[in-house]
């Protein structure tokens, strides 16, 4: 089997381990994505050895999971792999297990979820461990629970998430047993906390190329309505436009996966779109940049798509678009915009077209890093008022704000001398 070729750093943890007398299997998404000809960084192995006897045969390690049986070991490059105890379940609610060690490789396959992730490679017995036929499933297409479907997605309510983000991804369909138990499952998924919800959305924005299949079942199993009720608002063209913008990817891209949140949740407005990113216990940060976006895209995202399907745009509209996006949003903002007209387009909706869009986010980007499209960009500020006896106190803000608007129409006017002409001339008007 050529295609099961673990990193040599890999085959030095399970030699270390078969030296001392110990089973080393390589298992999970490893042999899974191995023999579906896949990369995958993160190679994991299972053991008859105990946490505490893994511990001893290592220098450098990492209790990542130890009353679980996970030791993380660190391999000669540095790279963490975790190495877990043979074990099955004695007790679980559904969030939390008890396990219990001393049993065999089979008996550990058993507790896993899908058959495609109860596979082990043995790199010294050139042995494929495939107790469930996880191998022919691979190569039906098929995801499938382990044995009685019912029972894996009760003794952890995240697997029917799993299984909807595994399907989606590899292009699988869910066998009929699993789909059922997936439906029956979803009642229970509010007991989910917040955060188990919000890795596996991400986990789902990130390896998946088309999300938009994967949240379509969320909403047709009942589990939006159970764990993100924001999700069953969104319209159609929200999810099919995550299809159109780049995948963060394994490795991971923070801005792509939140340019997806953004265009997951932008058509809800500001405070329902950062709303539900605090639901689901993102950071201050995450839930702020996706309410920003959101309530740009209610105030932007018509009058750019009339405009564009007018004909070009005026730099002058251009300029006080950028001061309301901010400079640095820009680039987000447009990725979200080009995204939800392509969806649209490819709904057989009205939209601008892509070389329209592009030349529109060529522009903004070159008025954003260019022009004067903020407070800080001009040529005085309230210091200089105050010292031309000008304006001071609260009037400060408001004249500086007009001032800006003022040159956003025309920048030739972002002058010293100019500004504060045209400042007095306000101060005086207003008097």
């Amino acid at each position: 089997m050529t295609l099961l070729q673990a990193p040599p750093e890999v085959l030095e943890i399970a030699e270390v381990l078969e030296r001392a007398g110990f089973e080393a299997w390589c298992v999970g998404g490893a042999v899974r994505d191995a023999l579906l000809g896949h990369p995958h960084l993160d190679w994991d192995l299972a053991t008859s050895a105990r946490p505490e006897q893994v511990r001893r045969l290592f220098q450098r390690t990492v209790p990542v999971g130890i009353e679980h049986g996970t030791i993380g070991v660190l391999d000669r490059l540095g790279r963490l792999h975790e190495v877990t105890t043979f074990r099955r379940d004695v007790k679980t609610d559904g969030r939390h297990a008890e396990v219990e060690f001393g049993v065999s490789l089979d008996d550990d396959l058993a507790r896993r979820d899908f058959t495609i992730n109860a596979m082990a490679w043995s790199p010294r017995l050139a042995e494929l461990r495939d107790p469930f036929g996880g191998r022919a499933d691979l190569a039906a297409r098929v995801l499938r629970a382990v044995g009685d479907a019912e029972a894996r997605m009760r003794e952890d309510r995240l697997r029917a998430l799993r299984a909807i983000r595994f399907a989606a991804r590899f292009g699988f369909r869910i066998e009929p047993a699993t789909w059922e138990a997936i439906l029956v499952s979803a009642r229970d998924l509010k007991r989910l906390s917040a955060e188990r919800v919000r890795q596996e959305l991400e986990k789902t924005l990130e390896q998946v190329a088309r999300p938009s299949e994967a949240l379509a079942r969320w909403r047709m199993a009942g589990i939006a309505d159970a764990v993100v009720p924001a999700l069953a608002e969104v319209s159609e063209l929200a999810l099919r436009s995550l299809d159109h913008l780049a995948r963060p990817g394994l490795a991971g891209r923070p801005q792509r996966k939140l340019n997806r949140l953004s265009a997951l949740f932008c058509e809800l407005g500001r405070t329902r779109a950062s709303g539900a990113l605090k639901a689901l216990r993102s950071s201050n940060s995450d839930a702020a940049w996706v309410g920003d976006l959101a309530e740009r895209w209610t105030a932007l995202g018509v009058p750019m798509a009339s405009a564009l399907q007018a004909g070009r745009v005026d730099d002058a509209v251009a300029r006080r678009w950028v001061a309301t996006l901010g400079r640095l949003r820009v680039g987000g903002f447009m990725r979200i915009a080009s995204a939800r007209w392509a969806a649209a387009r490819a709904l057989g909706q009205e939209a601008p077209s892509p070389r329209a869009v592009l030349a529109l986010h060529r522009q903004l980007a070159r008025i954003a890093f260019h022009g004067v499209v903020e407070l800080a960009d001009l040529a005085i500020d309230g210091g200089d008022l105050i010292e031309h006896h000008i304006a001071s106190g609260p009037a400060l803000g408001k004249l500086l704000a007009g001032l800006l608007d003022w040159v956003l129409e025309d920048p030739s006017r972002n002058r010293v001398d100019v500004l504060l002409a045209e400042a007095r001339r306000r101060v005086a008007s207003a008097t």
